[in-house]
């Protein structure tokens, strides 16, 4: 999963990042309210995360820059401002979620989590495709009952490709989502990452769940390779 992460703040917006990153999620972060609309104008992310009170342009201008631009991230605030009437205008301005600062690490994380099934429609947080079954609460992953040791950068591709289950997903899309945006989407990377998965999923005398549609990209589904 992706997120964007805007914040003046840099001690806040390094844990947060931080946070996200052991995840296994991708995460970028910007500084000042015109960065992060580029940001959010130009990449796809699953879910964004908004203070109001930024620099150059505020949270507010911003979610109702996206949601006219038809962008349907998820949206949560992440803001000082605790009046009713701060948290009537967020929400009816787009905004899926609402946290209030101070606040726990551990309850922002859950709420990203709670967003990204939310927007793939998937309230149980465990994710079965025949013998696989992903925990995305505890990041653990299990193959016929075996449980199954993944990198944070493993777990978080899997836990992508599996989201869109079936789905035959590309190489540009799955960079989009899964790595932050340096470096160029060309890479073989994503292909090295898969192969590191299949490695580790597919275990003796059982199919192989991940498969390359040639041209196209990768598809996790549980069948007989052609």
């Amino acid at each position: 999963m992706k997120v964007l992460l805007v914040e003046d703040y840099k001690p806040l917006r390094d844990s947060v990042s931080r946070a996200v990153r052991e995840m296994g999620w991708a995460i970028d972060a910007a500084e000042d309210g015109e960065e992060g609309l580029w940001f959010a104008e130009n990449h796809r992310y699953d879910v964004v995360v908004l203070d109001l009170m930024l620099p150059k342009l505020s949270g507010l201008e911003i979610l109702e820059k996206i949601r006219a631009g038809g962008n349907q991230s998820g949206v949560l605030i992440l803001t000082a401002r605790d009046g009713v009437d701060d948290r009537i205008k967020g929400l009816d301005a787009g905004a899926d979620d609402y946290l209030v600062k101070p606040f726990f690490l551990g309850e922002l994380i859950s709420r990203l989590k709670a967003l990204v099934r939310r927007t793939y429609e998937q309230q149980d947080p465990t994710i079965k495709i025949g013998d696989l079954v992903i925990d995305t609460s505890a990041c653990q992953v299990k193959r016929a009952g075996v449980a199954v040791e993944l990198t944070a950068r493993e777990y978080a591709l899997l836990e992508y490709l599996a989201r869109r289950a079936g789905q035959v997903v590309s190489r540009s899309l799955i960079w989009d989502h899964v790595y932050e945006s340096y470096g160029e989407a060309n890479s073989n990377v994503v292909d090295v990452y898969v192969g590191y998965l299949r490695k580790k999923l597919h275990l003796p005398d059982l199919p192989p769940i991940i498969h390359t549609r040639r041209g196209l990209g990768y598809v996790l589904k549980e069948e007989t390779p052609s």
